[in-house]
């Protein structure tokens, strides 16, 4: 199950990930990163409740950050140990601007 919470002031966007993003979750987070990011400037995404990620969720994430990279900039923040360890693992620390 994946809570998404959406926090919108004029051009940044914040996007609060509670649960699990993985293939079942996934497209729900699309859906709404479709819905969302016209407009926007500047979006992080909190991850202070995210338990886990699979590659399904990495992918809806990099597709995130190339619109941002467009468009503006995209932070990640609050990433659990475990979270933090699947971006490392993948090389997407690398990407991901992660405070």
């Amino acid at each position: 199950m994946l809570n998404i919470t959406n926090a919108k002031d004029g051009d940044k966007l914040i996007v609060e990930l509670e649960g699990r993003l993985d293939t079942t979750t996934s497209p729900q987070l699309e859906e709404n990163m479709s819905e969302q990011l016209g407009g926007v400037t500047q979006l992080t995404f909190d991850l202070a409740k995210l338990e886990y990620i699979s590659s399904a969720g990495l992918r809806v994430l990099l597709s995130s950050q190339k619109t941002m990279n467009k468009q503006g900039e995209m932070i990640v923040k609050n990433v659990s140990e475990e979270v933090q360890e699947i971006f490392e693992v993948t090389g997407f620390s690398d990407i991901f601007t992660i405070q």
